[in-house]
């Protein structure tokens, strides 16, 4: 997610692009018994069912696309996504489990991980559980795994996001409250989600693979969004 928040047709080719290429390198199998176009065709549609709000068939299709090009499963942290929004959080978790060896460096990872196992197990277990994380540079992510491994809070996470160049505060706000909606969901407090959440999807919207899903989930919680404008929140 670290380097694949950029645009969501840049994240269709430079995965592919990607993956045959480490497949043909090494010579593996999955190539061999793999169907190019099929997959393609699998992963636009996941992800355009994902956007379209309906993430139970988006699950689906991420599924089939497992099922026809194994190797890529550790990749697909889009898959991750479209299983927590399904409610299948169980395998959500293992998908996270797996991206992490391909990504090990990613917060994001983290918190998608933790979110599938709290609504699993509690946030307890969550906390227990989280996953081991190399150096994320990007700002505020340290900030947002201390919040989620229970040594920070959310002010701390606004504070960071809110410092450094002016003409990146408004991704930082919008990742900021986009994790700060996602591990308030997470721990069972939906009112500061939708409030963190609403920020994300409204004022500090951004146009990026991540900058959508808040959007989407704020659509699927059935919340009116409002327009992006300013660049100044209130929440704590």
């Amino acid at each position: 997610m670290n380097h694949h928040s950029t645009g969501i047709l840049r994240s269709r080719w430079a995965f592919w692009a990607g993956l045959w290429l480490g497949l043909l390198l090494n010579m593996t199998a999955p190539i061999l018994a793999a169907d190019p176009i099929r997959s393609q065709e699998l992963f636009d549609n996941g992800i355009q069912l994902f956007f379209d709000g309906r993430p139970v068939e988006s699950a689906k299709v991420f599924d089939a696309l497992v099922a026809n090009v194994p190797a890529a499963e550790p990749e697909l942290w889009q898959r991750g996504l479209a299983l927590y929004y399904a409610g299948r959080f169980d395998d959500g978790r293992k998908q996270f489990e797996l991206h992490r060896a391909a990504n090990p460096n990613d917060v994001e990872n983290v918190t998608w991980h933790f979110a599938c196992v709290a609504r699993d197990q509690g946030a307890a277990a969550a906390r227990e559980k989280m996953l081991p994380v190399g150096e994320d540079r990007r700002v505020p992510m340290r900030e947002i795994l201390d919040l989620y491994a229970g040594r920070g809070d959310a002010a701390a996470v606004v504070a960071a996001a809110k410092a450094g160049e002016e003409a990146d505060r408004r991704n930082q706000l919008c990742f900021a409250h986009l994790y700060l909606g996602l591990h308030a969901e997470a721990v069972g407090d939906a009112e500061l989600a939708q409030r963190h959440m609403m920020l994300a999807a409204g004022p500090f919207r951004m146009d990026h693979f991540m900058g959508h899903v808040a959007v989407l989930h704020a659509k699927l919680r059935g919340w009116d969004i409002p327009e992006a404008h300013g660049d100044q929140d209130k929440v704590p």
